[in-house]
C-alpha cells in the first residue's frame, strides 16, 4: 500500500512538472530587461543631444565677430596735384641770384627810390624786361642816382612817362604810389618797346629820345649798375 502511494505521488509530481515547465521556459525566453537611467545620466544625455546646436551657435557667433572686425579697405584718397607756383629764376642774369641782383640795383637807387630794387626786379622779371636797362633809363631820365627829380618826388613818375595824370600841370603822367609808377614804367617798356623787338638801348634810341647820344648814356648807366 505504501508503495502504491509513492508511485502515485511520483506520477502526480511528474504531471505537474510537465505542465509548469513549458510556462517557465517560455517566460525565460521572452523576458526583456529595461535599464532605467539615473537623473544625472538623463541630464548628460540631454546636454550631448544639444551640443551640436551650441557648437553651431558658437561658430555663427565667431563668424559674426570676424565679419564685424574684418577691415574694409578704404578707398585711397588721391591727393590733388598742385600746380607749382611760378618761381622767378634766381640766376636770370649772369651768375647772380635774385637777392644779389636786388642788392646791385639798390646800390644805384638813391633818394626817393632807395630800397626799391626788389620792386624793379619783380616787375622786370614778370614782363621779361632787363632790370639793368630799366633802372638805367630811370637814372638817366629822372635822376635818383643822387637826387630824384620832381616827377618822382611829387608824381611817382620814375621814367619820365607822358600821359594821363597831369603831373604839376604838365603832360607827364602821375601815379598814386611809387610802386604803381615803377610797375607802369616797366609795363610801358614791354608793350611799347620789347613787344616790337626794341630791347636794347640802340634799338630803343630813335623812339625814346631825340638825341642820338641817348643809347650811349644808357649803356654807361647799365655798366655802372652791373659793376656795383
Amino acid at each position: 500500500m505504501k508503495i502504491t502511494h509513492m508511485v502515485y505521488a511520483v506520477v502526480c509530481f511528474g504531471i505537474a512538472l510537465s505542465l509548469v515547465f513549458p510556462f517557465v521556459f517560455a517566460n525565460k525566453n521572452t523576458t526583456h530587461t529595461y535599464k532605467t537611467e539615473s537623473p544625472k545620466e538623463l541630464k548628460k544625455s540631454s546636454e550631448i543631444a544639444k551640443k551640436p546646436e551650441t557648437t553651431n551657435k558658437a561658430q555663427n557667433t565667431e563668424l559674426a565677430i570676424a565679419t564685424t572686425n574684418e577691415k574694409v579697405s578704404e578707398p585711397k584718397v588721391t591727393e590733388a596735384i598742385k600746380t607749382p607756383e611760378p618761381v622767378i629764376a634766381e640766376a636770370a642774369y649772369g651768375d647772380f641770384t635774385m637777392e644779389e641782383l636786388i642788392n646791385k640795383l639798390n646800390r644805384s637807387l638813391k633818394s626817393n627810390l632807395t630800397g626799391t630794387g626788389n620792386i624793379f626786379a619783380k616787375y622786370a622779371m614778370e614782363n621779361n624786361v632787363d632790370p639793368y636797362l630799366a633802372v638805367a633809363i630811370v637814372l638817366h631820365e629822372t635822376g635818383c642816382n643822387w637826387q630824384c627829380s620832381a616827377q618822382v618826388t611829387q608824381c611817382n613818375n620814375v621814367g619820365g612817362m607822358k600821359g594821363a595824370g597831369n603831373c604839376q600841370g604838365t603832360s607827364y603822367a602821375s601815379f598814386p604810389s611809387l610802386e604803381e609808377g615803377i610797375k607802369a614804367f616797366i609795363v610801358n617798356l614791354k608793350t611799347n618797346y620789347y613787344d616790337y623787338g626794341l630791347n636794347t638801348p640802340e634799338l630803343m634810341n630813335h623812339k625814346y629820345a631825340a638825341s642820338t647820344a641817348w643809347a650811349g648814356k644808357i649803356n654807361s648807366y647799365m655798366q655802372t649798375i652791373k659793376n656795383s
